[in-house]
């Protein structure tokens, strides 16, 4: 089942590549010494995550917020998979970091308050795996991008 190929699913695409990466991340914590590992990077892999950030179907990038309550809240487009059900995920949310400092809800919110800024979105250069963890509806999503798993740290 790949892009367009399952004309029931609209959460495809989407699924196959979460699958994917469910499937890579998996290797990696039983055998971080395996082929599996050199064809995420060439370089030793520092950890176990592969982040990416999901599209809602408007094209809109699609976010959770963390710590909502506490004066740390924050909001992240930046995400883990840890499991599939179906047409269901759960997904870890990645806090975003410039340097050592977190990435403030002004970095990623536009001026009118509604949107993500995708001049926001660039100021990220690391990621940090969360508590905070999101049920998702896969879908909802018509697009995923991966990024280099060298962010998080």
């Amino acid at each position: 089942m790949g892009c367009g190929k399952n004309k029931k699913l609209s959460s495809g695409c989407i699924k196959d590549a979460l699958n994917a990466i469910l499937d890579a991340q998996d290797a990696i914590e039983d055998c971080p010494s395996s082929c599996f590992s050199n064809l995420l990077s060439p370089e030793l892999v520092r950890g176990d995550t592969i982040p990416f950030t999901l599209r809602n179907n408007d094209g809109s990038p699609f976010y959770a917020l963390g710590n909502v309550g506490r004066s740390s809240c924050f909001a992240s487009i930046w995400f883990r998979v840890e499991e599939i059900r179906g047409k269901c995920a759960t997904l870890r949310v990645l806090r975003p970091f410039k340097g050592k400092a977190p990435l403030d809800i002004s970095d990623l919110v536009g001026k009118d308050e509604c949107c993500i800024s995708l001049e926001g979105q660039c100021k990220m250069k690391d990621l940090v795996k969360t508590d905070q963890c999101v049920e998702v509806d896969l879908t909802c999503f018509c697009a995923i991008q991966c990024l280099d798993p060298r962010l998080v740290r």
